[in-house]
């Protein structure tokens, strides 16, 4: 199903609902019934320590695994597993795409796919900071670097839903401080971002709301100052509030 013909005639309902998602390995749950929705323009955080479930849950909802229960919704309708990538751009972390390629072509390549004009390109490489290692092969890139080569191939579809792992790994404060400030013009513009991250204090300057996880469930789900609420902690930070839920 191309991105033009996905179901969107119910506006009263968020773009992305998902409800009751669970994924069993064996007798574990790797993620227990999670639920949670994502407007046009939001910026989502799915926190939690390594080994949470956030990972699993990222791939579950895009399709790359199968479900064991729950549902995907797009505007109120089920999406089922092989429609998602019409709607729904993942970005995996730690993977280094064409290593062999350099930089600038890789870029090229996808841009090229979603018939971006030269000057959104152009706009795209300046917005990541790729400009400086664009003649560099991607197996040389730093780590940062491959994080912002990444973060424009994505940048670069047209899906109105991007779901990273880890964006901001590699970076620096400074650095983190100018990719935030990147994701929040691009959700100004009505995209929405579903971010799994484990440091608490990124999350707190990046995201709407978030959607805290331990073990594979939810423990707390909202804005800050909803959470904040929830556990009598109003001037908490997001890992008070974490530690107090889990």
């Amino acid at each position: 199903m191309p991105l033009a013909e996905l179901p969107t005639s119910d506006s009263s309902v968020p773009p992305l609902h998902v409800t009751d998602l669970t994924k069993r390995y064996g007798e574990e749950r790797a993620i227990d019934c999670v639920t949670f929705s994502a407007a046009a323009g939001d910026v989502v955080g799915i926190i939690g320590p390594n080994g949470a479930g956030k990972t699993t849950l990222l791939e579950t909802v895009v399709g790359l695994l199968p479900a064991d229960s729950g549902e995907v919704l797009w505007h109120g309708q089920v999406l089922p597993a092989s429609q998602r990538r019409n709607a729904l751009f993942y970005l995996p972390d730690g993977v280094r795409p064409y290593r062999d390629e350099a930089t600038f072509q890789v870029v090229s390549f996808f841009a090229g796919i979603y018939r971006r004009s030269k000057a959104e390109t152009a706009d795209t490489i300046d917005s990541v900071g790729l400009s400086p290692v664009l003649h560099k092969r991607v197996h040389a890139l730093s780590k940062g670097y491959n994080r912002r080569l990444l973060l424009a191939l994505a940048l670069l579809a047209p899906h109105p839903v991007l779901l990273m792992d880890e964006p901001f790994d590699g970076f620096d404060l400074r650095q983190t401080r100018e990719i935030v400030e990147v994701l929040r013009n691009q959700a100004a513009r009505g995209r929405t971002f579903i971010l799994a991250i484990h440091q608490l204090a990124d999350a707190q300057r990046v995201c709407d709301r978030v959607i805290l996880i331990a073990a594979g469930r939810v423990r707390g789900a909202g804005t800050l100052d909803e959470l904040r609420a929830q556990t009598a902690l109003p001037a908490g930070s997001l890992e008070d509030i974490f530690l107090a839920l889990t």
